[in-house]
């Protein structure tokens, strides 16, 4: 008689697998597609706004349609049929890429890129690790986060290797199988903590989803969100071309992305251990000073290890970014129905990481330079951290 197969849902197993998915879906697909628009500009003659419209365009075909559905699955079902499709559906959006000589396949394929995301992203992670922590919830999100920096700070050096040896088509598949192969194995044995919640939290009220759509704290939160990421994708979408307009060869440009990415690894710990010993409203605003303040070492005149300063600065604050708009949604409103709250931030989120990208690419057009573009960015942070500020300071009891 055939055994089924044993699933594990044991918290250093949960962790792991988040790790292991953010890595592949997050960091090698999201910060590693950038580093390949200088080729799309090159070989195609396409604009800096024509480039990163593809990611904009995805993400808004997607996110409103399957943000909310995608949660809605993921507090009906549990995540891991998600992380796997997710990861599959990356994978395809890779290789259709590496195949494309026209916007109509390379918009496809970023529609794709936008579905991996959502399907195998920080949503399911989120919930994976939320469901299966109530004490050090804060750590081991950072710990799960670290997958972006790791991510994030190999793709560069792994794009750059390949496209040196293969050329940037190759490389693009390499990538795409190297998701998989990293991403599947681990969520297929995951068990959706569906039964498991109970054993780790005291038993949540249920609360109609309509009623967090009438509570103020939940456009705070979704407001002040789309600041801070509409900025940190505005930089990481356009930082490639920023660096290539400064004459950096594809290696330079490797470095100090890369160095961004190292850097998010220390600040997804430092914020993940402080989210954990003070209000995450002041861990949160935090974070989003800090990216609003590192921009400007973007726009003054150049001086030794300028970029580099940069790079450290702005990577801590990218660390913690995305990490802690779960965690704060989840003090708010209780993990039982976080699925669909992070579904429908998911999609506000995921429209300002969309179009403000663009409109510091557009606006690098018409003016030749990054300065305006740049200067718009910092005011977009620093407006998300005064929305955060309204936020209550106290934890909810869950």
């Amino acid at each position: 008689m055939n055994q089924p197969l044993r699933k594990i849902s044991s918290q250093p197993y949960v962790v792991i697998t988040a790790f292991c998915s953010l890595l592949a879906i997050v960091g090698f697909a999201l910060y590693g597609l950038p580093f390949f628009y200088d080729f799309y500009k090159e070989e195609f003659g396409w604009t800096a706004r024509v480039v990163t419209s593809g990611n904009a365009l995805g993400k808004i075909l997607v996110a409103p349609l399957f943000g909310f559905i995608a949660g809605w699955i993921i507090d009906r079902y549990g995540p891991r049929r998600m992380l796997m499709a997710g990861a599959l559906m990356t994978c395809a959006a890779l290789i259709g890429l590496s195949q494309m000589n026209s916007l109509g396949l390379f918009y496809v394929s970023y529609v794709f890129v936008a579905l991996g995301y959502v399907f195998g992203g920080p949503l399911p992670c989120q919930v994976l690790i939320s469901r299966r922590f109530k004490e050090n919830r804060g750590k081991a999100m950072g710990i799960a986060y670290l997958g972006i920096g790791t991510g994030g700070f190999l793709v560069p050096l792994i794009a750059a290797g390949l496209i040196n040896n293969f050329g940037w088509r190759p490389a693009l598949i390499c990538l795409g199988v190297l998701i998989v192969m990293v991403a599947v194995p681990l969520a297929f044995f995951i068990k959706d903590p569906l039964s498991d919640t109970d054993k780790v939290f005291k038993p949540e009220p249920s609360v109609p989803f309509r009623s967090i759509l009438k509570n103020p704290n939940f456009y705070l939160l979704a407001f002040g969100s789309m600041c801070s990421i509409g900025a940190v994708g505005g930089i990481n979408q356009n930082l490639k071309l920023y660096l290539r307009d400064l004459s950096f060869d594809q290696t330079q440009a490797a470095h100090v992305i890369s160095l961004v990415l190292l850097m998010s690894l220390a600040g997804r710990v430092l914020m993940g251990w402080l989210a954990d010993l003070m209000p995450r409203k002041y861990v949160m605003i935090l974070i989003y000073v800090i990216v609003g303040c590192s921009i400007p070492l973007l726009l003054i005149p150049e001086f030794p290890g300028r970029l580099y300063l940069f790079a450290v600065i702005f990577g801590i604050g990218l660390g913690g970014d995305y990490m802690i708009i779960p965690l704060m949604a989840g003090d708010l409103f209780g993990v039982k129905i976080l699925g669909r709250v992070m579904g429908v931030i998911l999609v506000a989120d995921g429209i300002a990481e969309a179009t403000v990208p663009m409109l510091a690419a557009s606006l690098r057009d018409t003016s030749g330079n990054y300065m305006t573009g740049f200067t718009i960015l910092i005011g977009i942070a620093l407006t998300g951290a005064l929305i955060v500020s309204f936020l209550p300071k106290h934890k909810k009891e869950i």
